[in-house]
């Protein structure tokens, strides 16, 4: 059958306004035109394959290296290592290239596990088994082979493979149910109509015989674009209360409109990540300074030709020729190549092992695990982890994350008396009842006759479904009362109320014929003739229908928002029924109010023909139906109003209330209406009663102009905001005015859209200064792109605020790859953000233990961890810089090449990442009871430039105590007991035996946590050193060609003064450090330090087991430093 209108609807459906030159035909059932046909071009299209993953096979190699080399230290360490290589340096290629190799394995390892692991949930989905039709049977293949131009049969409760043009259904009317949950946040059940030249295709047989051809525009991210996309199934939406229906793929894997909504992956980087490369670039300067210098003061020293040329030290004559430029450049690069250690290269990868181990803890711990759906956290890239210690703004969807999706109704109040369903008796309301609140007495005889009008409003104005009505023929009053009825409507308000009434004794059963069905509690069926509908939309805020009863009486119905009912009513209890709508909107309970109106024929015929005429017009046709409602929806009597509650996940408000005393902003970013997603922002708490509402929507722009609208919004924010040089973006200030902005997404695309002369910049700049003096933001009707858009233009303004954003659908994808932290929530809208998110928790509550608790130990610990590995290696390498002032500038190291490489891999690394991975420096329970110390951390506090400075000003004090220590108390002790003299090597063992036991109970004495494991380190560490000495110095080994360390340590040992040396140098070493911290903590002690002293004596052994999970459980014993 050849459907030559087919490709002329689907054109129109999915080409909107597109140029016809940008399009692509697609030929159904791939029936192609013979090859060299006229105007017949082969297009190549994308499998179905969808890609979440960084690396491939063959790439991963090159790519990873890459990666890798960018950072600072390993770049800066290849360079040297192929320095040692190419000159004669000072130290052994091995002492750089050694923990080069070694740290560029163990990343690659970790990175290539994380990704292995995206590979593994990559390859489970697009191995789903899809239905095709081929030569007019139904073929089962994999997700992935499926192609453009092939037919799909979907069943129920599946998920549509790719971007489909529905074509026919099991229905008998060519509709079919859908859930776009996980595209645009609603889980209503959407309704959706197969191409009218097809519909009537029922069979594999029947669909394999069309021939048509298909001419559509390419791909683009827009969900809401085509106009007609009634007929557009979306790749990632689900079939509900459908059998089956059939479609042709269009847009397959990674064009398809989830796909694109997809933000490119990029490599996030931790703010810790660019400190750590600031401060590198610091001591990259220092160690280039400390390299001039001594090639500076070399031939300073070199100028006297007695020290020059010894006569034990003759030149060659090829020394005495070389170019001097030369000779200063070569020894340039050994200064740095002998100086290199300052730069950790040890640092990275103990910072990876702490990362990557420490994500465990998370995944461990057993309060973040739910009972209900027998899930626990996931971490999805652990690069990550201490960023959940620095967030200030938090993007969270609302549906699905903040909200079970789940309505329910409440209550009702009709004329002032209030009717809560569960409290009934045989259908009979029990006004009388304890449960049920009574405004004012039981209604008389008009009261009666108005509830019923109350009850059957409800019952007649929806758009509501019923599944299976066509079971309903045959059956018996009795059981139509008996028989559970299943609804479906695009609005979950709908369904919540025509089910509430049903529990109050009225029960809707079908719209069949125009004529709709309601059951009444004497179980009498009353039919109603459906004559027009005024939909809802978001300016009325209110829907109508007019019916006729079979008395033959004219009703119009009307429910909506109070604020655009109560202008339109003249009589009724109005007071009363408002004072009951503002306790339930108090409460965050989603309102609507009810109003009726009777028409004679001769005046619904006026108004039949009104609104006949506004619908056909063909210019200006929403305005003039806009002005018929308008006339037709007044005069209303008011009936009453209704409580319906969108019931939030638990503990959601007090998650919010949480994130905001610890200084967080909490913005709310939906795609649901302006209406639904308010009501939800106070039920949790993020509005409260006090908020001032500022909007800054569609509706006020049409008003005024945006600008006009901005600059009064600014005004009335800056009116009460104080000083505009506060740290705004951060969330911590207490002071401020408590203004809630509600934004649509059509304002913020008139925001972003740059004006005429070419910017938008000061739009922008007047709606972040709004922003910033709001307590809560709700962002509603966003588009996916949109979401991200906000939260690139707030992590990107000039404060630079760390952001995370939480979402459970594949329309949050692309905010969660946007924001430094992407967090997915595991729902009931598939796993697309779960899988594309950096981390993932079961419940929006989590999050709360997530950034309070395990955000704040990661940041300290690693934190302590940076600041220690560079206070060591100032520590390590600044007695090398002194040394060389007494040697002559030769470029002599003090210490042997074995301390050189086996100083940060083996002797002081294992203790500070222990140390790292372990320590409490406050219990968990007391992070969770006091939100406010996560401020303590905020803004990178402990990884500032006053912090850096002190550790480095300690490292240089304790490398000259080391050093000169050493010198003048052996100045005149130059010979041992035994008669033999203390050397270079053995004064360079001192040193470095000073440096390893200082370094090393320095942070013994910062560790409050005391573990069994710390202890076996600490002390294992400090013995491992000793063991080693006496091992390298007291045997000869066979494979090295020199034997200067042979006896060295033993005999540095047996001398008395220097165990008294060793011992004395420690403590000088130590003291300040411990000296600043008794005077610190007694004069200026922070919050978490008062905290600290009060728990001195107590144990927080259970806090660490429930936070870290069954690898500490029962192996702690606790003790305070």
């Amino acid at each position: 059958m050849d459907c030559s209108l087919l490709r002329t609807l689907v054109h129109r459906y999915c080409a909107g306004e597109e140029n016809w030159v940008d399009n692509r035909t697609i030929y159904v059932g791939h029936r192609e035109p013979p090859p060299g046909a006229e105007a017949y071009i082969p297009q190549r299209y994308p499998d179905n394959r969808i890609v979440s993953s960084k690396y491939t096979f063959w790439n991963f190699v090159p790519k990873n290296l890459f990666e890798q080399f960018r950072r600072i230290a390993n770049f800066y360490f290849l360079i040297i290592f192929l320095v040692q290589l190419i000159i004669d340096t000072p130290t052994s290629p091995v002492t750089s290239g050694l923990p080069l190799l070694f740290v560029i394995t163990v990343t690659a390892i970790k990175q290539g596990y994380e990704d292995w692991l995206r590979h593994k949930a990559d390859n489970a989905m697009n191995q789903c088994p899809v239905h095709f039709i081929q030569h007019g049977k139904l073929v089962r293949k994999q997700s992935r082979k499926l192609r453009v131009g092939d037919i799909v049969m979907v069943k129920e409760d599946e998920t549509f493979p790719c971007d489909l043009i529905f074509l026919s259904s099991s229905r008998g009317d060519g509709t079919c149910f859908v859930t776009t949950a996980s595209l645009d946040g609603e889980s209503s059940h959407k309704t959706y109509y197969a191409v009218q030249d097809t519909k009537a295709f029922r069979t594999e047989q029947e669909i394999d015989a069309l021939h048509a051809t298909i001419e559509c525009e390419q791909p683009q991210p827009d969900l809401y674009k085509p106009l007609g996309s009634e007929n557009l199934l979306l790749r990632g939406a689900t079939l509900k209360n459908t059998e089956k229906i059939f479609g042709v793929a269009i847009y397959t894997g990674m064009e398809t409109k989830m796909a694109l909504n997809y933000q490119a992956k990029s490599q996030k980087r931790s703010a810790v990540e660019k400190s750590m490369n600031v401060f590198l670039i610091v001591y990259l300067c220092i160690l280039i300074s400390k390299a001039l210098i001594n090639t500076a003061l070399k031939y300073v020293w070199q100028s006297d030709p007695f020290r020059d040329e010894p006569w034990y030290n003759q030149k060659t004559e090829s020394e005495r020729k070389r170019n001097l430029f030369l000779r200063a450049f070569t020894d340039f690069l050994a200064f740095m190549v002998l100086f290199n250690y300052i730069i950790p290269v040890s640092m990275y990868v103990t910072v990876e092992m702490q990362k990557f181990l420490g994500s465990y803890f998370l995944t461990w711990d057993e309060e973040m695990f739910d009972e209900d759906t027998g899930e626990g956290p996931l971490v999805n890239t652990s690069d990550l982890n201490e960023e959940l210690g620095q967030v200030e703004y938090v993007f969270t969807d609302k549906t699905g994350t903040l909200t079970e999706n789940n309505m329910e109704f409440i209550e009702c109040c009709i004329e002032g008396h209030v009717y809560i369903p569960h409290v009934i008796c045989n259908g009979q309301i029990l006004h009388d009842c304890t449960g049920i609140d009574m405004i004012d007495s039981s209604p008389g005889a008009s009261g009666k006759e108005r509830e019923e009008l109350f009850f059957r409003a409800l019952c007649l104005c929806h758009t509501v479904q019923v599944k299976d009505d066509d079971n309903i023929d045959g059956l018996k009053k009795s059981q139509l009362s008996r028989r559970p009825c299943i609804y479906i409507s695009s609005s979950p308000d709908e369904v919540a109320l025509v089910e509430g009434i049903q529990r109050l004794g009225y029960t809707y059963l079908r719209l069949k014929d125009n004529f709709m069905e309601i059951l009444n509690r004497e179980n009498d069926i009353e039919r109603f003739e459906l004559l027009e509908t005024l939909s809802f939309d978001s300016v009325r805020r209110r829907m109508s229908v007019i019916v006729k009863s079979a008395t033959g009486d004219i009703f119009l119905f009307c429910k909506g928002a109070d604020s655009s009912i109560f202008p339109r009513v003249k009589e009724g209890k109005i007071d009363q029924i408002r004072s009951r709508v503002e306790r339930n909107a108090v409460e965050g309970l989603r309102t609507l109010c009810v109003a009726y109106k009777k028409f004679t024929h001769k005046e619904y015929d006026f108004l039949h023909k009104m609104l006949q005429s506004s619908m056909l017009a063909l210019q200006d046709r929403e305005k003039k139906l806009a002005e018929a409602y308008d006339k037709i929806e007044k005069d209303l009597i008011l009936l009453g109003a209704t409580a319906v509650e969108d019931r939030l996940q638990e503990k959601a408000a007090d998650t919010i209330e949480a994130l905001q005393k610890a200084g967080i902003k909490v913005w709310v970013l939906t795609g649901d209406k302006m209406e639904t997603a308010a009501a939800t922002c106070y039920a949790c708490k993020l509005f409260r009663r006090n908020t001032q509402i500022l909007e800054l929507t569609t509706k006020k722009i049409e008003e005024q102009s945006l600008h006009d609208v901005l600059f009064d919004l600014s005004k009335t924010v800056l009116r009460h905001s104080g000083s505009l040089t506060r740290d705004s973006f951060s969330g911590l200030s207490a002071d401020m005015h408590d203004y809630g902005l509600i934004i649509d997404g059509a304002a913020l695309s008139l925001i972003m859209k740059p004006r005429e002369d070419g910017s938008s910049g000061n739009y922008r700049e007047l709606f972040l200064e709004i922003c910033r003096n709001c307590s809560a933001v709700l962002c509603c009707r966003m588009a996916p792109l949109q979401k991200a858009q906000i939260v690139k233009l707030i992590k990107l303004s000039k404060e630079h605020p760390i952001t995370l954003a939480i979402g459970d659908g594949a329309n949050d994808v692309s905010m969660i790859l946007e924001a430094h932290v992407g967090i997915g929530v595991i729902g009931k809208e598939g796993r697309q953000a779960a899988r594309n998110s950096d981390y993932a928790i079961p419940k929006f509550k989590h999050l709360k233990k997530m950034l309070l608790v395990h955000g704040h130990f990661y940041y300290v610990r690693i934190s302590e961890l940076v600041q220690y590995f560079f206070y060591k290696n100032v520590c390590f390498i600044f007695p090398q810089f002194l040394y060389q002032f007494f040697c002559g500038f030769s470029q002599q190291p003090l210490y042997d090449t074995a301390y050189l490489t086996l100083y940060n891999i083996s002797f002081t690394s294992l203790p500070i990442l222990l140390y790292s991975l372990l320590e409490q420096h406050i219990g968990a329970d007391m992070l969770k009871r006091e939100p406010t110390l996560y401020r303590d951390i905020a803004k990178n506090a402990l990884l500032r430039w006053r912090v850096f400075i002190y550790w480095t000003f300690l490292g240089v004090f304790d490398a000259m105590v080391f050093f000169f220590g050493a010198y003048f108390l052996f100045e005149n002790t130059s010979v041992s007991s035994n008669g033999q003299m203390f050397g270079n090597w053995t004064f360079g063992t001192l040193v470095f035996t000073v440096l390893v036991f200082t370094v090393t109970l320095k942070l013994a004495l910062d560790t409050r946590y005391w573990t069994w494991i710390n202890h076996f380190v600490i002390w294992g560490s400090l013995l491992f050193y000793i063991i080693f000495s006496l091992l390298w110095g007291g045997i000869i080994w066979p494979f090295l060609n020199y034997q200067r360390m042979y006896y060295v340590f033993m005999q540095m040992l047996s001398s008395g003064p220097a165990w008294l040396g060793i011992i004395l140098l420690i403590i000088i070493s130590l003291l300040p450090d411990v000296l600043k911290k008794i005077l610190c903590r007694q004069l200026w002690p922070t919050a978490t330090e008062r905290i600290q002293k009060s728990m001195k004596h107590k144990t927080p052994l259970n806090a660490l087991a429930n936070s870290h999970g069954p690898l500490l459980e029962g192996n702690l014993s606790a003790s305070e430093a």
